[in-house]
């Protein structure tokens, strides 16, 4: 999407560009190249991620820029602006998001500042539910007076093993394993779909975990402050996190 001619980026300044010049449908598009400018006289290589200085950590992308600062040279090119992306740099915590409960009202995560949340993809009919359900119902009557809350997010990606409504999944809950917490609105958990509270657990340096969630029963432990601390692998224990769990809710 072209914008029109270069637009001024003054030096020690947030960048200003008109709301309605933005295509918020528009992907993100990831950069191969290295684009090359000048500020203040000195020239710089900068891989296709790294902004220029009064964009750091801005929603929008360098795609060939044209772009003019107080004294840089112009770079010819385009803007394209990432909603999504927009919305994780102002994530800066758990309590920042907004989900939907199992009849579809919106819930304010920052309702659990100062918990110590454990926080899973779950499923009904998957090899792993009765442990994990099991396990989770003795971690929430162990902790749940000292601060701990277990959000369930019923997710259907893996195996196709969440095929049931909303009401159908809790009405499994309650009834089966007599669950006493939380389950929310079915989500996805990976691609363009995914819950924004997942694009933010996922956006971790997690290592061998990759970026994607590798199946049903997937755990992330989140401080009180609403940071990501720890994820572990779906076939992990719950009662194996207890430790870090305790930890977390600064007990003996």
């Amino acid at each position: 999407m072209y914008l029109g001619p270069p637009f001024l980026f003054p030096l020690n300044s947030k960048c200003s560009v008109p709301a309605p010049a933005f295509d918020l449908s528009l992907p993100l598009m990831k950069l191969s190249t290295l684009h090359h400018f000048y500020y203040q006289s000195t020239y710089l290589s900068i891989p296709g991620k790294a902004l220029l200085p009064s964009l750091h950590n801005s929603p929008v992308s360098l795609i060939s820029l044209s772009l003019r600062t107080e004294r840089s040279r112009p770079l010819l090119g385009y803007l394209r602006f990432n909603h999504s992306m927009a919305s994780q740099s102002s994530t800066q915590s758990v309590h920042d998001l907004t989900v939907k409960d199992a009849t579809g009202n919106d819930v304010d995560l920052s309702i659990f500042k100062g918990k110590v949340l454990l926080i899973v993809n779950v499923a009904s009919k998957c090899g792993m539910t009765n442990s994990n359900y099991t396990e989770f119902n003795q971690l929430y009557e162990r902790y749940k007076d000292q601060g701990l809350e277990i959000l369930a997010f019923p997710c259907n990606q893996f195996g196709e093993e969440e095929p049931g409504t909303n009401d159908q999944i809790t009405d499994f809950v309650c009834t089966r394993f007599k669950s006493e917490f939380p389950i929310f609105d079915k989500i996805d958990v990976n691609g363009e779909n995914a819950s924004p509270l997942y694009k933010f657990l996922k956006l971790g340096k997690w290592g061998i975990f990759g970026d994607d969630i590798q199946w049903n029963f997937a755990k992330f432990l989140v401080n009180k402050d609403g940071q990501v601390v720890d994820r572990y692998y779906p076939t992990t224990s719950p009662l194996s996190l207890e430790r870090d769990i305790k930890q977390l809710l600064e007990i003996s």
